[in-house]
């Protein structure tokens, strides 16, 4: 057993020795091996240098090469722009000589000017001083005595030609003028109607007038003071007068009236609540009126607020003539004058239809209707040539366009028209205004009406601001101040009506 141990040691020591021999000899053999790949790699490098170093020789060499050469052509660029600059200097130096020399010779030539200007000059003083002791006048007086020979010669045949000139150019001023004036009246058509103060309002049952009048007139009444209009309820067959000085009211009353009977239920509070509604309704037809008015001429930019006020046009009159037909047809006149004048067509036409937009406004602002027209377009930012086109047309400003001329003579045109204005209806409206305006100035007063042909001014007022007394005081005063200012025939009775109401609502 030992002997197998031993023999057992023995040769796994032996194998031991045998390996590493073994290993000793590769690992030899791979060093061999690269050492020579080493030496293959280092000659290889060697022979790559080699051939990088020739060809930066190269490239060094070329470059170099084209570097002698660019400095050679600048070198000869340098030494031409030299030489320009040599004959350049040259040349300056040549045209300054030649500058010095004729500067010295104009020198002369201006000493040699100054002696004959100043021989001249003596001469000249000598001779006139000759010629004066000669004709013992003196220059000045010779040029008056002969000018003035010249004016009387000639004075009379210049003054003749003057006013044949003159006659000649007004004889064709006025058959132009007059011609453009026929042609375009005789174009323009339309009709002419005088407003008149009342508006007939038609039924179609008889029974109707019974309740628009109400027990004891309360319906009739409540109607008048909620629209200011005097109703006229007579024997005339299914016919109700609606009576007053303002277009408005009468339209007001009108459209509650058939609001009412279409309703059927016509009683106090109703007629309140349907004349709430007739309002909304009437501004909406003012609006359109406007639109309408706008649309017809092809004014398409005029601004809502304008447009508005152009529709009240249409419930205002100026002595009896529907204000915004007149302004209308003013307008049509203003664009086939302006047109034929060679004018602003645009500007004379604009300028015709809002000359009178002033007149929309109520009576309780102040001022003319030039001049509330005026502050009324500035507002909206209307141009300021539409603005001068319209301010002279009373000859309140001064004409400062061709338009302004035009719109003038529109206005007059349409507003001489046969049978277009009656001055007594106009004079009997602003009797009536005046009585409303002279009412409302009165602290306490919410609402007046002239009614009655101007024969009775109904007065509401406040009841917290004005009591019994002071209801009675108030009639009063109002009724001397009208005979104070105002020129009327017959008498005018002052209606102050003060009432109070209480009302609660049961849920």
């Amino acid at each position: 057993m030992d002997k197998l141990i031993v023999v057992s040691l023995i040769t796994f020591i032996f194998g031991i020795i045998i390996g590493y021999l073994i290993r000793q000899n590769i690992v030899k053999g791979q060093i061999k091996s690269a050492e020579q790949k080493i030496k293959t790699q280092l000659e290889e490098a060697k022979t790559k240098a080699k051939e990088i170093i020739l060809t930066a020789k190269d490239k060094a060499a070329a470059i170099l090469d084209d570097a002698q050469k660019e400095e050679k052509e600048r070198k000869r660029e340098l030494s031409l722009f030299e030489q320009r600059l040599n004959h350049r200097e040259e040349l300056l130096n040549q045209k300054l000589t030649e500058t010095e020399e004729k500067n010295r010779s104009l020198e002369d030539n201006i000493k040699k000017v100054k002696e004959i200007k100043e021989k001249v000059e003596s001469l000249r003083q000598e001779a006139q001083k000759e010629l004066e002791r000669v004709a013992n006048l003196s220059i000045e007086q010779a040029k008056k005595e002969l000018f003035d020979q010249l004016e009387k010669t000639r004075q009379q045949e210049i003054t003749d030609l003057l006013r044949k000139l003159e006659k000649e150019k007004q004889d064709e001023l006025e058959k132009k003028a007059a011609e453009i004036l026929e042609t375009n009246i005789q174009r323009l058509s339309r009709s002419v109607s005088s407003e008149m103060t009342t508006s007939v309002f038609s039924i179609n049952d008889e029974e109707l007038k019974g309740k628009i009048i109400g027990r004891e007139g309360r319906n009739i009444k409540a109607l008048e003071r909620a629209t200011g209009v005097d109703i006229i309820i007579d024997e005339s067959p299914d016919t109700i007068v609606l009576s007053s000085f303002d277009p408005l009211r009468r339209e007001l009353a009108k459209i509650t009236l058939e609001k009412l009977i279409k309703d059927g239920r016509i009683q106090p509070a109703k007629i309140e609540e349907k004349a709430e509604e007739a309002k909304k309704e009437l501004n909406e037809k003012i609006k359109e009126a406007g639109e309408n008015a706008a649309f017809e001429l092809g004014i398409l930019d005029l601004p809502k607020e304008i447009i508005y006020l152009l529709g009240r046009l249409n419930y205002r009159t100026s002595y009896g003539q529907n204000v915004l037909q007149h302004s209308i047809e003013a307008a049509h006149l203003a664009k086939m004058i302006a047109s034929e004048l060679g004018a602003n067509v645009d500007v004379a036409k604009k300028g015709a239809l809002l000359h009178d937009i002033g007149k929309a406004i109520d009576h309780e602002v102040e001022g003319t209707h030039v001049e509330l027209g005026r502050k009324i377009l500035q507002k909206y930012g209307i141009s300021e040539e539409i603005i001068k086109a319209i301010e002279p047309h009373h000859e309140d400003y001064p004409f400062e366009t061709p338009e302004s001329y035009i719109v003038a003579a529109a206005e007059a045109i349409s507003a001489s028209r046969p049978g277009a204005r009656r001055d007594n209806i106009e004079n009997y409206l602003k009797r009536l205004e005046n009585l409303e305006k002279i009412a409302l100035s009165f602290d306490g007063v919410q609402k007046a009406y002239a009614v009655q042909a101007g024969r009775e001014l109904r007065i509401f007022v406040l009841p917290e601001k004005i009591d019994d007394l002071g209801a009675l005081n108030l009639a009063k005063q109002i009724a001397t101040k009208i005979h104070n200012e105002l020129n009327y025939p017959g008498e005018i009775k002052v209606n102050v009506i003060r009432e109070t109401r209480a009302v609660e609502y049961a849920r």
